[in-house]
C-alpha cells in the first residue's frame, strides 16, 4: 500500500498511446496506486470532477485536447488547481519544458519510460510532497 493511511492513492494517466499508458500502469500498480485512464483531456477535466486524483500524469500531445491546455484549464479551476501534474512526454526541447513549469506541472519526464525505478521514485516523491519543480534549462 501506498499510503500512510491505508487508503490506495489515486493517479490518473492522461495518454493517447495504449503502450505508454499499459507500461505506466502496470509500473504504478506494483506500488499499490490506484490507476485510471482517461482517454483524453475533456475526459480527464470529467474524471477529476468526480474522483480527485492525487496525481495526474499528462501527456502534450493528445488529440481532442492537448497536454497544455488541459493543465491550464485545471490551473484555472479552484478545485483542480492543486492537483499535481507530471507531464510526461516524448517532447524535450528547453521550451517546452519552460512551458509545462509556466503552466504549473511539478515535473516533467521524458518518455518513452525507460528508468522505471526513476519513474516510480519520482511518482512517489510527488504524491509524498517531497518532489520540488526542477529548474529550467539554460537557454540555449
Amino acid at each position: 500500500m501506498n499510503s500512510n493511511d491505508g487508503v490506495a492513492k489515486k493517479v490518473l494517466i492522461v495518454d493517447d498511446d495504449p503502450d505508454v499508458v499499459i507500461g505506466a500502469r502496470a509500473l504504478l500498480e506494483l506500488d499499490g496506486y490506484l490507476v485510471r485512464q482517461p482517454a483524453n483531456g475533456h475526459a480527464a477535466l470529467d474524471k477529476m470532477m468526480t474522483e480527485t486524483p492525487d496525481l495526474v500524469i499528462l501527456d502534450v500531445m493528445m488529440p481532442r485536447m492537448d497536454g497544455w491546455v488541459t493543465l491550464d484549464r485545471m490551473r484555472s479551476d479552484e478545485r483542480l488547481g492543486d492537483i499535481p501534474v507530471l507531464m510526461l512526454t516524448i517532447l524535450d526541447e528547453p521550451h517546452n519544458f519552460g512551458e509545462g513549469l509556466r503552466l504549473g506541472c511539478i515535473w516533467y519526464f521524458r518518455k518513452p519510460i525507460i528508468d522505471y525505478d526513476g519513474f516510480r521514485l519520482l511518482v512517489r516523491s510527488i504524491i509524498e510532497g517531497a518532489a520540488s519543480p526542477p529548474l529550467p534549462p539554460p537557454e540555449e
